[in-house]
C-alpha cells in the first residue's frame, strides 16, 4: 500500500514529517559531522524560513502533538508490577 500526500509518495516516517513541515528534517536537527560553517549556514537558512513563515512553529507543535496523541499508548506502555506481600516474621518462644 502506498501513501501519497499531494503528488508526493511518503515511504517512511521521515517522509511524512518532511511533507508536513515542508522542509527536510536535517535542516532543523543538523547532520552528524557537519562543520561550523555548514552549521552556521543551516541555522541561517532555518531563521530565514521562520521569518518568512511565522506560523511554522505552531504547525510543527501541532504535528508533534498529534503524533504523541496517536502513539501515546505505545510510547507510554507501562505495566504496573505487583507489590510484594510483606509477611511479618514468626516469633518463637514464650512471647509468641
Amino acid at each position: 500500500m502506498c501513501a501519497y500526500i499531494g503528488r508526493h509518495q511518503a515511504v517512511s516516517d521521515t517522509d511524512f514529517v518532511e511533507l508536513a513541515l515542508g522542509t527536510p528534517v536535517e535542516l532543523w536537527l543538523g547532520e552528524e559531522g557537519e562543520t561550523e560553517e555548514e552549521r552556521a549556514a543551516r541555522l541561517a537558512a532555518a531563521r530565514d524560513i521562520l521569518a518568512d513563515d511565522p506560523t511554522m512553529p505552531d504547525r510543527v507543535s501541532q504535528v508533534a502533538a498529534e503524533v504523541i496523541e496517536a502513539y501515546a499508548p505505545e510510547l507510554f506502555n507501562v505495566l504496573s508490577l505487583p507489590q510484594p506481600v510483606r509477611r511479618r516474621p514468626r516469633r518463637k518462644g514464650a512471647a509468641a
